[in-house]
């Protein structure tokens, strides 16, 4: 088993380091993105089969449902990003760097989080109990979150970076410090960073307690986080501009973790299949994802047709244009003119 943990770690390291370079630090176009996060999803889901053949087929469906899992959760994170993108007006050239080291924080953060975690439940059953607390608050959370909540500006993370670290108000290429006036001052690029990081610490401490609820297995905990986190640069720029259409995301998720924290809970009393936890799972994503589009074709239709340019002609009720329904002869029309 060590020998698996080596190769994992050692996978997961060269991973990010193609997903930094392969794309040579530039913006994806949506279709290098689409074929990025489509290998990138399908390489997580073989790893199943690596599971099935090192350990057993219950091992298998338990990474395959924490995969899920957190494959699903993060991309509440990647709303997250965006709205810190967008707050710090990080240039494009720059995101994909911040999107690859945050991941890269995020492995090890809820690496220590995995580690900690496990022996926290094989140490005190109560911490079961306060999991699935956690989980269930955090379910109500993301259930009743909005958009206008979240202001990286009032974070506490944030209030105490502008106390202790003078900020710049430019960016000076790709640096995290620069000069100013003679002063040393960090850079928004910086800031961004450190906020990624403070955001990594709260999804892993939503997620962790989530796929504990389903194994307690650390190997498959740590391979499901891995790889539904290495496909999160190409699934940004491949969402990136339509994150805002998925609207009732959150409630999907919502009911995943709720799903989770009963799990948790009321483990003394009720142990339901791996199976059932796939299909809440999946269930949960399509009838968020379905409502999502349902709704926002809705609204399209309620909302009209964009308006044409100024001085566009306008369209009669049967698609020829308004001119020609008149009987104004040529000969009149060139008088006009």
């Amino acid at each position: 088993m060590l020998f698996a943990w080596i190769a994992l770690a050692a996978f997961v390291a060269v991973a990010l380091a193609l997903d930094l370079r392969g794309h040579g630090g530039r913006k994806m176009s949506t279709r290098t993105a689409l074929g990025w996060s489509i290998g990138w999803t399908a390489i997580g889901v073989a790893f199943a089969l690596v599971v099935l053949l090192i350990q057993d087929g219950a091992a298998a469906s338990e990474y395959l449902a924490g995969f899920l899992i957190e494959k699903s959760l993060s991309l509440d994170n990647l709303f997250v990003f965006a709205i810190l993108f967008t707050f710090f007006k990080v240039p494009d050239a720059q995101r994909l760097k911040v999107l690859v080291w945050g991941i890269a924080g995020a492995i090890v953060l809820r690496t220590i989080f995995i580690l900690v975690g496990a022996a926290a439940l094989d140490a005190f059953h109560a911490t079961t109990y306060v999991l699935g607390a956690l989980l269930l608050f955090t379910a109500i959370r993301i259930a009743r979150q909005t958009d206008e909540e979240m202001d990286p500006d009032h974070t506490l993370v944030m209030r105490i970076l502008r106390r202790w670290l003078p900020l710049a108000d430019d960016y000076d290429d790709d640096k995290l410090t620069t000069r100013v006036d003679g002063k040393r001052l960090a850079t928004p690029l910086m800031a961004a960073l450190v906020m990624v990081a403070a955001f990594d610490v709260m999804f892993a401490i939503d997620s962790i307690p989530a796929i504990f609820a389903i194994t307690r297995d650390t190997f498959v905990v740590f391979a499901a986080n891995a790889f539904s986190l290495l496909g999160m640069v190409s699934l940004y720029f491949l969402l990136d501009g339509a994150l805002d259409r998925f609207r009732y995301l959150n409630v999907g998720l919502a009911a995943i973790l709720a799903f989770v924290a009963a799990k948790l809970l009321l483990v003394d009393v009720w142990h339901p299949s791996i199976a059932l936890s796939l299909v809440v799972i999946v269930a949960a994503l399509v009838v968020a994802a379905l409502a999502s589009v349902i709704v926002e074709r809705r609204d399209v239709r309620r909302s009209g047709p964009p308006p044409g340019p100024p001085g566009a002609t306008p369209v009669a009720a049967d698609d020829e244009p308004a001119a020609a329904q008149t009987d104004a002869k040529p000969s009149d029309s060139a008088t006009v003119a």
